[in-house]
Protein backbone atom coordinates (compact mmCIF):
# COMPACT_ATOMS: atom_id res chain seq x y z
CA UNK A 1 0.00 0.00 0.00
CA UNK A 2 1.71 3.36 -0.78
CA UNK A 3 2.09 5.61 2.02
CA UNK A 4 0.74 9.20 1.78
CA UNK A 5 3.27 12.47 1.99
CA UNK A 6 3.52 13.85 5.16
CA UNK A 7 4.79 17.18 6.24
CA UNK A 8 6.76 17.09 9.55
CA UNK A 9 5.74 19.65 12.10
CA UNK A 10 3.24 20.91 14.17
CA UNK A 11 0.45 23.22 12.12
CA UNK A 12 -2.78 24.99 12.28
CA UNK A 13 -5.28 26.54 10.18
CA UNK A 14 -3.41 29.63 9.65
CA UNK A 15 -0.63 27.73 8.38
CA UNK A 16 -2.90 25.77 5.96
CA UNK A 17 -4.31 28.61 4.48
CA UNK A 18 -1.49 29.71 2.90
CA UNK A 19 -0.41 26.20 1.29
CA UNK A 20 -0.49 26.57 -2.59
CA UNK A 21 -3.90 25.47 -3.82
CA UNK A 22 -2.55 22.75 -6.16
CA UNK A 23 -1.78 20.59 -2.96
CA UNK A 24 -4.05 19.26 -1.21
CA UNK A 25 -3.72 18.26 2.58
CA UNK A 26 -5.53 17.78 5.64
CA UNK A 27 -4.42 18.31 9.45
CA UNK A 28 -5.27 16.17 12.07
CA UNK A 29 -4.43 17.36 15.68
CA UNK A 30 -1.87 19.82 13.82
CA UNK A 31 -0.52 16.80 11.93
CA UNK A 32 -0.54 17.36 7.96
CA UNK A 33 -0.96 14.37 5.71
CA UNK A 34 -1.23 14.98 1.78
CA UNK A 35 -4.48 14.32 0.03
CA UNK A 36 -4.24 11.30 -2.63
CA UNK A 37 -3.44 12.34 -6.22
CA UNK A 38 -7.35 12.75 -7.83
CA UNK A 39 -9.34 9.69 -7.02
CA UNK A 40 -9.75 6.72 -9.68
CA UNK A 41 -12.68 7.03 -12.28
CA UNK A 42 -15.11 4.61 -10.56
CA UNK A 43 -14.48 6.32 -6.87
CA UNK A 44 -15.22 9.52 -8.78
CA UNK A 45 -18.27 6.93 -10.22
CA UNK A 46 -19.93 6.06 -6.70
CA UNK A 47 -19.08 9.60 -4.99
CA UNK A 48 -21.50 11.33 -7.72
CA UNK A 49 -23.75 8.71 -7.31
CA UNK A 50 -24.20 9.06 -3.65
CA UNK A 51 -24.44 12.71 -3.81
CA UNK A 52 -26.89 12.60 -6.24
CA UNK A 53 -29.29 10.45 -4.68
CA UNK A 54 -28.82 12.15 -1.06
CA UNK A 55 -28.93 15.60 -2.91
CA UNK A 56 -32.57 14.24 -4.39
CA UNK A 57 -33.47 12.92 -0.75
CA UNK A 58 -32.72 16.20 1.09
CA UNK A 59 -34.53 18.36 -1.78
CA UNK A 60 -36.72 20.93 0.53
CA UNK A 61 -34.86 20.12 3.81
CA UNK A 62 -32.48 22.72 5.42
CA UNK A 63 -29.74 19.54 5.21
CA UNK A 64 -26.91 20.49 2.80
CA UNK A 65 -24.65 17.96 0.71
CA UNK A 66 -21.13 18.86 -0.24
CA UNK A 67 -18.36 17.34 -1.84
CA UNK A 68 -14.34 17.00 -1.44
CA UNK A 69 -12.62 19.58 -1.77
CA UNK A 70 -14.72 21.42 1.29
CA UNK A 71 -12.64 22.41 4.25
CA UNK A 72 -14.06 20.86 7.49
CA UNK A 73 -12.90 22.82 10.28
CA UNK A 74 -12.76 20.59 13.74
CA UNK A 75 -12.07 22.99 16.66
CA UNK A 76 -10.86 21.01 19.90
CA UNK A 77 -12.77 24.07 21.95
CA UNK A 78 -14.03 27.51 21.14
CA UNK A 79 -10.43 28.62 19.23
CA UNK A 80 -10.19 30.81 16.86
CA UNK A 81 -10.01 29.42 13.01
CA UNK A 82 -6.07 30.59 13.15
CA UNK A 83 -5.71 28.08 15.75
CA UNK A 84 -7.60 25.38 14.85
CA UNK A 85 -5.49 22.04 14.06
CA UNK A 86 -7.89 19.87 12.85
CA UNK A 87 -8.87 20.32 8.92
CA UNK A 88 -10.67 17.82 6.92
CA UNK A 89 -12.10 17.26 3.32
CA UNK A 90 -14.17 14.32 3.49
CA UNK A 91 -15.74 13.03 0.26
CA UNK A 92 -19.01 13.70 0.90
CA UNK A 93 -20.22 16.01 3.77
CA UNK A 94 -23.98 16.26 5.15
CA UNK A 95 -24.71 19.31 7.09
CA UNK A 96 -28.00 20.38 8.76
CA UNK A 97 -27.28 22.98 10.52
CA UNK A 98 -26.40 26.39 8.74
CA UNK A 99 -24.85 28.10 11.62
CA UNK A 100 -21.69 26.08 10.72
CA UNK A 101 -21.62 27.40 7.27
CA UNK A 102 -19.77 29.72 6.50
CA UNK A 103 -17.40 31.10 3.17
CA UNK A 104 -14.24 28.81 4.25
CA UNK A 105 -16.82 25.50 4.34
CA UNK A 106 -18.20 24.04 7.39
CA UNK A 107 -16.93 25.25 11.04
CA UNK A 108 -17.70 22.00 13.56
CA UNK A 109 -18.92 18.44 13.61
CA UNK A 110 -21.18 17.46 10.73
CA UNK A 111 -24.40 15.14 11.04
CA UNK A 112 -22.95 12.88 8.28
CA UNK A 113 -19.78 11.93 6.98
CA UNK A 114 -19.09 9.28 4.06
CA UNK A 115 -15.57 8.33 2.84
CA UNK A 116 -15.48 6.39 -0.31
CA UNK A 117 -12.17 4.42 0.81
CA UNK A 118 -9.48 4.02 -1.47
CA UNK A 119 -6.11 2.15 -1.20
CA UNK A 120 -4.02 4.84 -0.38
CA UNK A 121 -6.54 6.39 2.80
CA UNK A 122 -8.26 3.40 3.74
CA UNK A 123 -6.24 3.02 6.72
CA UNK A 124 -6.52 6.68 7.52
CA UNK A 125 -10.13 6.69 6.90
CA UNK A 126 -11.12 3.77 8.93
CA UNK A 127 -8.77 4.16 12.18
CA UNK A 128 -7.71 7.74 12.30
CA UNK A 129 -10.35 9.70 10.54
CA UNK A 130 -13.43 7.35 12.70
CA UNK A 131 -12.03 7.94 15.58
CA UNK A 132 -11.74 11.73 15.05
CA UNK A 133 -14.84 11.88 13.65
CA UNK A 134 -16.51 10.24 16.88
CA UNK A 135 -14.48 12.68 19.66
CA UNK A 136 -15.86 15.66 18.02
CA UNK A 137 -19.61 14.24 17.49
CA UNK A 138 -20.01 13.63 14.08
CA UNK A 139 -23.62 12.06 14.01
CA UNK A 140 -22.52 9.33 11.36
CA UNK A 141 -19.83 8.31 9.43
Amino acid sequence: MAQLAYKPGRFTYADYCTWPDKERWELIGGEAYAMSPAPARIHQEVVVELVRRIGNHLQGDRCRVYVAPFDVRLPYRDEADAAVETVVQPDIAVICDPSKLDEKGCRGALDWIIEVLSPTTAARDQIRKRALYERHGVREY
